[in-house]
């Protein structure tokens, strides 16, 4: 029967009625959500628009920014609703399709943080040979291998989950995500290895990678002028804050399920919470205000407007 496919998750730690504070809850993340895709597009466009932005690094911050409008977009629409709803209900595959798609992005993150760290690496260490290096067939093809591979994989898992028996259709989340494992009644060894080989192909990889090119940037930057450094921190650093803060919260999501300890309620919230809102905030207020020539367009922007006001 169609009710046997709905999952209940709780909002915010509890089953929550229609009230004053539901409206409030709602307002409070309409805002945050148009602020994210505000944020994110304004620096998108700026991209688009100036021929001097047009450069590997500055499309991989622009893939950046549209996988976190993806992301937000995956999570706030369901979220907003839940807020005006008297029951918090999702259908098990539309809870199915949320969790694919926040992993499959949560995954392009990572592995487009990689193929920035890597046009960093080529620019500082290589210069010279950065131009035969990043074309655009090169950047093309980082790209599709950032969104497609990590969908690609979570197609393979959902099916995987679509064939597994439920014997829980509650969840004590805001999303879902990880949790996903603790309504099945027995998780197969077959969904266990496959998600071990997703996280480490898209996640410890990566991120081992990463820490392997700034590690050669930073030894060539220590051996070189002042004016190379300047360049490192100035373009290298944003990447750095991005990454840390990203892995950290995803790290964090992955351990808490997988280690089934129970948290605090406010501690879980905290964490969700962070993940979804933190994150596609930050990212274009760090690339925005750290990266010169964008915060340069961007002032000209904001001046114009106020001109023509």
């Amino acid at each position: 029967m169609e009710e046997d496919l709905n999952v209940t998750y709780f909002i915010l730690g509890g089953h929550v009625e229609v009230n004053k504070y539901s409206y409030l809850y709602f307002l409070t993340f309409l805002i945050v959500y148009l602020l994210i895709i505000c944020s994110n597009c304004t620096i998108m466009y700026l991209i688009w628009k100036h021929q001097n932005l047009h450069e590997p690094m500055y499309i991989f911050i622009a893939a950046l920014l549209l996988n976190s409008v993806l992301f937000s977009t995956n999570i706030y629409p369901k979220l907003l609703i839940d807020f005006l709803s008297d029951k918090q209900i999702i259908s098990f595959y539309a809870c199915l399709v949320q969790y694919s798609l926040f992993y499959a992005l949560s995954s392009s993150e990572f592995l487009l943080l990689a193929a920035m760290a890597y046009d960093r690496y080529v620019s500082i260490c290589k210069p010279l040979q950065y131009p035969t290096i990043m074309k655009k067939r090169t950047i093309s093809i980082f790209l599709a291998l950032a969104w497609l591979l990590p969908a690609c994989q979570q197609v393979g898992l959902a099916t995987l989950f679509a064939n597994q028996k439920l014997c829980s259709f509650s969840l004590k989340v805001i999303f879902c995500n990880n949790t996903i494992y603790k309504l099945f009644c027995v998780t197969s060894r077959a969904i266990t290895f496959y998600g071990l080989f997703i996280l480490l192909n898209t996640v410890v990889f990566p991120v081992i990678f990463i820490v392997f090119t700034y590690t050669r940037i930073l030894i060539i930057c220590y051996h070189s002028c002042g004016e190379v450094k300047k360049k490192a921190a100035q373009t290298c650093l944003p990447h750095l804050v991005v990454l840390t803060n990203f892995f950290c919260l995803f790290v964090c999501d992955v351990i808490t399920v997988r280690l089934e300890y129970d948290f605090p309620k406010t501690a879980r919230l905290i964490m969700s919470l962070q993940l979804f809102l933190y994150n596609p905030l930050f990212n274009p207020f760090i690339y925005g205000l750290k990266m010169k020539k964008i915060a340069t367009h961007l002032t000209r922007l904001f001046c114009q407007g106020k001109v023509k006001s």
